[in-house]
């Protein structure tokens, strides 16, 4: 049996993050990824010959600054190109609107394109907004707030939370509360006149979300992705990375050989080995057994507590929570290989190279509603929500001189059909989703080469994201923080000594951030340094 000190199940980016940071202090680390390539969901693929896309995750938005540092990630070859617009939709009348990343221009735009009144609504909005991100901010990389401490413990959490909400006022908590509780489409009804700067707003939230825009807690989106991202840390960066997704996750894994981690790739892990109620290891697929005082996990909760450990392993209860996360991810992505460039209606002629590379086919929020719930019965919408990124025309690297590649991404269809498979009706969806483009870029399906088709379902059995949630469970008020993945074992830990949980479906949650593997990578050494130390027992 090979030893290690530490394993990490899968090379996605926050496994990678983890990985990094435990063999950086000296542990000898292995990380152990099912597919051919490193990446998890952050990868550059072909999908066409000489033409590669992002195939799923597409653009860089709240990578954390520190993890980039760190890592040195730009030093091992990431180049990001901030986009600008941040967003841009495209209406059926005709008419394109763009999202400036820079608040006075935009409020400028939005006076224009939309109404002054909105445009003052806006101004006043989105101040509120980056000022309540701020302090949600440092929780970001720290463990979220323990629910179960005693004695000193609780008082140290009270003072740390006291700490960061200090100097919040009345008017900001109440702020802070309609935020995390309330829904999306009751808080742009509230401020918005128009459902032109309302759909700008949806455009802008439950990315991936399993929830309409009226359920409440959607409203939390509004500053989740305003949390800081990109090399300088700015608040709400969108960027294009040069060389597709895949280079974000190229350079970490360059980053982990460099702190004196090892990748093994093709290494599916069945199980994990626990003794004595602690990791002691993992089984691969292929009957090699790997041994080791400290286990993390990119997995997923569900995959990770119902596939990879042995039930008599967990206490009932804690199985029965992981079982209920909502997951059934409303997912879908189609890559496509392009003759020309999509002539989006309405995009001005002199539109640079970066703006005609975005566009937000958004729907009103009532459409969206009904899309929701179509999809909930478990049928195909008609008419989807889908967002476009011609990513080929900020970077040449993607595909030959006249040829561009531009990805979809499709919500909200649904992770299990009720009538037939995802395989049968692949090309439906498809269809259907060309069709939602032409309406705005009249010409596209004559310029379509190739298509690549990711249902829900592929997103679970290729990239192994269960039930197709790209973000391991969903994102809302009660799974977030001390909520995820659950109450009583939100902090990285679990039950078995030794096993971190390092993905998504830990705290802060999704997104290509790499917070949850800087958080659970740090949380094993400052464990490791205690039970060394012999001052409190490992957890």
């Amino acid at each position: 049996m090979v030893g290690y000190d530490v394993i990490v199940i899968g090379g996605g980016h926050n496994g990678l993050t983890a990985a990094f940071y435990l063999a950086r202090a000296g542990l000898r680390t292995v990380v152990l990824e099912r597919r051919e390539v490193v990446g998890g969901a952050c990868v550059t693929e072909e999908i066409a010959p000489g033409c590669r896309a992002s195939t799923t995750s597409y653009i860089a938005s709240m990578l954390r600054p520190e993890v980039i540092r760190d890592l040195r990630l730009e030093h091992h070859g990431l180049r990001m190109v901030p986009c600008e617009p941040g967003l841009q939709a495209v209406f059926e009348d005709g008419t394109v609107v763009p999202w400036w990343t820079d608040h006075d221009r935009a409020v400028e735009e939005f006076a224009t394109s939309i109404s002054a009144r909105d445009a003052e609504s806006f101004d006043r909005v989105h101040r509120r907004l980056h000022a309540l991100a701020r302090y949600l901010q440092p929780f970001f990389l720290e463990e979220p707030p323990n629910l179960y401490a005693r004695g000193w413990a609780k008082v140290r959490e009270g003072s740390r939370a006291w700490r960061r909400f200090r100097s919040i006022s009345g008017d900001e908590l109440a702020d802070l509360v309609r935020f995390t509780t309330g829904s999306l489409g009751e808080f742009v009804e509230r401020h918005f006149e128009s459902d032109r700067m309302r759909r700008m707003y949806l455009a802008n939230n439950v990315y991936g979300m399993h929830a309409p825009p009226y359920m409440p807690g959607t409203a939390i989106g509004l500053l989740f992705h305003l949390l800081s991202g990109g090399s300088e840390g700015v608040q709400g960066f969108y960027g294009h990375v040069i060389g597709g997704m895949g280079a974000i996750t190229h350079a970490m894994a360059e980053a982990v050989r460099g702190a004196g981690g090892e990748i093994r790739t093709a290494a599916l892990v069945s199980n994990v080995i626990v003794r004595d109620g602690r990791a002691a290891g993992v089984v691969l697929a292929s009957g090699e057994e790997l041994s080791a005082d400290i286990v993390l996990s990119n997995a997923d909760p569900k995959h990770t507590f119902l596939g990879l450990v042995h039930p008599e392993e967990l206490p009932e209860d804690f199985r029965d929570d992981v079982a209920a996360i909502k997951m059934a991810g409303p997912c879908a992505k189609v890559n496509f290989v392009l003759s020309a460039e999509p002539t989006w209606t309405g995009m001005p002629t002199d539109a640079d190279a970066n703006r005609r590379s975005l566009a937000t086919l958004v729907p009103t929020l009532a459409e969206a509603q009904a899309i929701y719930d179509r999809h909930r019965d478990g049928e195909i919408p008609d008419r989807l929500w889908v967002d476009c990124v011609t990513a080929s025309n900020v970077d040449d690297s993607l595909a030959p001189p006249g040829v561009h590649v531009m990805t979809a991404f499709v919500q909200y269809v649904p992770f299990a059909l009720r009538r037939g498979t995802w395989d049968e009706r692949r090309d439906e969806l498809l269809s259907i989703v060309v069709g939602r483009i032409e309406e705005s870029a009249p010409g596209f399906p004559g310029t379509v080469e190739a298509a690549q088709v990711l249902t829900p379902l592929d997103l679970e059995r290729t990239y192994g994201l269960t039930e197709g949630n790209i973000f391991h469970g969903d994102l809302h008020i009660g799974q977030l923080f001390s909520m995820r993945p659950t109450p009583s074992w939100s902090r990285y830990r679990t039950p078995v000594r030794g096993l971190y949980l390092c993905g998504a479906g830990a705290h802060p949650g999704g997104g290509v951030t790499g917070a949850p593997g800087y958080g659970a990578s740090h949380a094993a050494l400052r464990d490791g340094r205690r039970r060394r130390g012999r001052r409190v027992p490992w957890r």
